[in-house]
């Protein structure tokens, strides 16, 4: 069998203040630093083959600091287009540490107009029950910016692509993203209705684990409580 690791990011500095952050490259809140061996306990990192990540710095760290402990580290590799591509290779790369492979298919949902403003003087301005709808439903985008359905065709090719192979051939993968890529990732896997993914939150340092069968059905799924 192949497992499948889902973990959401650590708290972002915005996150702590309450704001919309989307694609605004925001570092981790300075509180989280207590939480980082708990979280590093969470996941069985020599079980683990590959690694995936998005090139928001939020992500990128909570990579990092899972593993400081460890006496190994992240090189990050490059897989969009661009001279990070091009030029950030080294042919013995794999020795120097534990290879972590980057896309911005796996960023946050684009807020477009809601970035960085903050969350509770939103609700006052739209209401609540749109936000929300902008926020957790399928279809329904914010002001300029993606819907769930959006982050979903930019994130599932990418999956299929990269992870459906690596769990095909028997490989234990982590994805360490944003909780809009993970939760769309999430209603792929499980084949959550669109109707039905209202519902569907991650919470922060929460993971998700999937056991995959060689026909790359999931047969067991367990869910790891929020970091207190």
């Amino acid at each position: 069998m192949a497992k499948l690791f889902l973990l959401r990011h650590l708290k972002s500095q915005w996150n702590e203040e309450n704001r919309f952050t989307g694609w605004i490259d925001i570092p981790l809140s300075k509180k989280e630093t207590q939480k980082v061996r708990e979280l590093a306990e969470k996941i069985p990192l020599s079980e683990i083959d590959k690694i995936y990540s998005s090139p928001l710095f939020r992500n990128e760290d909570t990579v990092a600091k899972i593993f400081e402990s460890s006496n190994k580290y992240p090189v990050f590799i490059h897989l969009d287009k661009g001279k990070m591509k091009d030029w950030g290779h080294f042919k013995d790369i794999s020795k120097e540490g534990v290879l972590v492979f980057v896309s911005e298919k796996l960023n946050e949902r684009y807020y477009g107009q809601l970035q960085g403003e903050n969350k509770d003087e939103t609700i006052k301005k739209y209401g609540a029950k749109i936000v929300r709808l902008w926020r957790r439903s399928y279809n329904t985008a914010p002001p300029g910016g993606e819907s769930l359905a959006d982050v979903y065709k930019r994130a599932i090719p990418f999956y299929r692509k990269f992870v459906e192979k690596d769990l095909k051939q028997g490989k234990n993968v982590l994805i360490v993203a944003s909780h809009n890529s993970l939760r769309a990732i999430v209603k792929y896997v499980e084949k959550i209705p669109d109707k039905d993914v209202f519902n569907l939150e991650i919470p922060y340092a929460g993971l998700r684990e999937y056991d995959f069968t060689k026909d790359n059905k999931y047969n067991k799924i367990k869910e790891q409580p929020l970091i207190s």
